[in-house]
């Protein structure tokens, strides 16, 4: 069985690990607390994605920071999908330093009413 057939359960889901997937191999992903705060405040982070299994804290961290950096957010799987899609251990917060990356998987995140938006 498939990794990603027992986690993702809906086709945008699966597009955006693809995405994501490509994003990361590409080298337009950030990962983690400090590289994605950095990603944020240097004003290279495109779009922020964060676990909907992330603490409360970490969630109201991140809305902070994407309000104040005026990029979208959006809540996807939990911290072991979000790592899978991105070839890494869990992973609460990740962002997208491409805009066409960005666009992509924004698009497919709001046609997912399951991915939550802020």
């Amino acid at each position: 069985i498939c990794y990603c057939e027992l986690y993702l359960f809906t086709m945008s889901e699966q597009r955006i690990c693809n995405l994501l997937g490509m994003a990361q191999r590409a080298g337009r992903i950030a990962s983690g607390d400090f590289a994605v705060t950095k990603a944020v405040e240097g004003k290279k982070a495109r779009l922020l994605l964060v676990a909907k299994d992330a603490s409360e804290e970490t969630r109201k961290r991140y809305r902070q920071l994407a309000a104040k950096a005026k990029i979208e957010l959006f809540y996807l799987g939990d911290r072991e999908l979000l790592g899978h899609c991105i070839g890494k251990d869990f992973r609460a917060v990740a962002a997208v330093l491409d805009a066409g990356f960005a666009n992509a998987i924004a698009k497919h995140c709001r046609s997912d009413s399951d991915t939550g938006v802020d």
